[in-house]
């Protein structure tokens, strides 16, 4: 073991964790820590990779689907190789670029190895990786003034997957995959179910899905997990309200005994049961710092830990596992390291996400049944994509927007959409709730223009449908 080194912060993890050297610690003595590849979660085996892919299957769909149009088009061939190697030719030079940067700059000094608390400032790191300064197997001792946990998080496995020797696949390996499966078994059926589905289902694989829910991305509106849930029977074999009994290796498919006596199979199985915070081996018990039962570090509105000194952030620590959280949360922390005397605060009232499924889905502020719980009177209104001029031009038969808003102010509380550019469609909604809290609905559809014949108008139309008090949002 080496001897101790003192640091004014060490940085555990590397996704947005990494943008925490900003020109403002320009002069402080910084280490960072990396167990993984660089760049998190988003860059590597999340948001990026994941969207390349939807794109790609979004070329597929609408090859196949172009007979609607009067266009004849057929799909030749799908060069999964290709698909993958275009999308990870790109990315792992970006990861690499990254580790090489911290690991040759002068401003960092890395450690490319686990670390674990051994007390509230003290930090053992065993160095695991090659392509740093330091011998692999070695430990290094740290002390640090700050230290800012962000490890991000890592697959959840179902024990009844584990325990069964069975292989498998989560979203941090799948899109390996050395070529493409005649068909996939899916278990979960949240936003990476819902997503993987899509991509590899418009590549032509069977895909099957199993699920304990009731309907598929049940975090959604009610409305619109319901639409959606309808739309992914048509598309794929969709299992839900059971539970996996067993997992075995058939002869030709991975096989889930199901608790209603079906048994379902797939060439590959893709467990997508969620994301767990990885803090579970941070020797977190030999400090002061708190977690939820879920394993998330506490901290409080501006980052902090319960230990002075000790930040975290991303899906260390939040509740929203989404990669514009995690920035903003880094945005924050970085401030609150270079001003101590001028502590910013988190902004979680207003958190969009977005499912690159099929159909697309958006969503920000509260749901219909959140918004009744909180007391509000609500007023909805659905406006179907097929009712404006360039739903009429899609041809889009399911595509729908829900607006959520009170009756008693007309003011807006929610906007829930699925269908296509849904992500993008939604972003006036998540300006307004964000930057004009106090602006009306109407206010919001009337106060502005809106390009005709765009998309847009179907959020337009939505705002316009919610039923509020004659003398409230009247702007013309």
């Amino acid at each position: 073991m080496s001897d101790t080194s003192h640091y004014d912060l060490v940085i555990i993890g590397t996704g947005s964790g990494n943008s925490l050297v900003t020109p403002e610690l320009e002069g402080r003595r910084i280490a960072v820590v990396e167990d993984g590849v660089f760049g998190g979660t988003c860059l590597n085996v999340g948001c990026i990779p994941t969207k390349m892919f939807v794109y790609a299957a979004e070329v597929a769909s609408t090859i196949r689907d172009a007979a609607r149009f009067g266009i004849d088009a057929t799909l030749d061939q799908v060069r999964w190789a290709d698909i993958r190697d275009r999308i990870f030719g790109r990315i792992d030079p970006i990861s690499d670029g990254g580790r090489d940067y911290r690991v040759e700059g002068e401003h960092t000094e890395a450690f490319l190895g686990h670390a674990r608390f051994t007390g509230d400032h003290d930090l053992e790191v065993e160095i695991t990786r090659p392509g740093g300064h330091h011998e692999l197997g070695s430990v290094h001792r740290l002390t640090a003034d700050q230290i800012v946990i962000a490890t991000g998080a890592r697959p959840h496995v179902p024990e009844v997957v584990v325990d069964s020797d069975v292989p498998f696949h989560t979203s941090d390996t799948i899109m390996r995959l050395p070529e493409l499966p005649t068909s996939l078994v899916i278990l979960g059926g949240g936003y990476i179910a819902a997503e993987f589905a899509h991509v590899f289902s418009a590549l032509g694989v069977s895909v099957r899905i199993v699920t304990r829910g009731d309907g598929l991305l049940r975090a959604l509106d009610e409305e619109v997990s319901r639409a959606y849930t309808a739309l992914a029977r048509d598309q794929w074999d969709v299992h839900t309200g059971v539970e996996v009994a067993s997992v075995a290796q058939g002869q030709e498919e991975v096989e889930l005994s199901l608790t209603d006596g079906a048994v379902v199979g797939g060439e590959v199985l893709l467990v997508a049961t969620g994301r767990v915070p990885h803090t579970h081996d941070l020797g977190l018990e030999h400090t002061g710092v708190r977690t939820h039962e879920d394993g998330r570090v506490a901290v409080d509105r501006f980052g902090r830990t319960d230990v002075d000194g000790v930040w975290s952030l991303g899906d260390a620590s939040s509740e929203h596992q989404l990669k514009h959280v995690a920035n903003h949360e880094a945005r924050v922390v970085a401030h609150n390291l270079a001003h101590p005397e001028d502590l910013r605060a988190v902004d979680h009232r207003f958190v969009p996400s977005a499912v690159f499924t099929h159909p697309q889905i958006a969503t920000v502020g509260l749901t219909e049944a959140q918004a009744q719980e909180q007391g509000y009177a609500v007023t909805t209104k659905v406006q179907r994509f097929g009712d404006t001029a360039y739903g009429w031009a899609m041809e889009d038969t399911t595509g729908l927007l829900k607006a959520v808003g009170d009756a008693a102010t007309g003011r807006l509380l929610g906007v829930h959409a699925m269908g296509p550019h849904a992500s993008t469609l939604i972003q006036p909604a998540i300006q307004a709730l964000s930057l004009g809290p106090a602006i009306t609905a109407h206010e919001l559809a009337r106060g502005q223009y809106w390009i005709h014949p765009a998309l847009s108008e179907v959020l337009e139309n939505a705002l316009l449908g919610l039923r509020v008090p004659e003398d409230v949002g009247d702007a013309t």
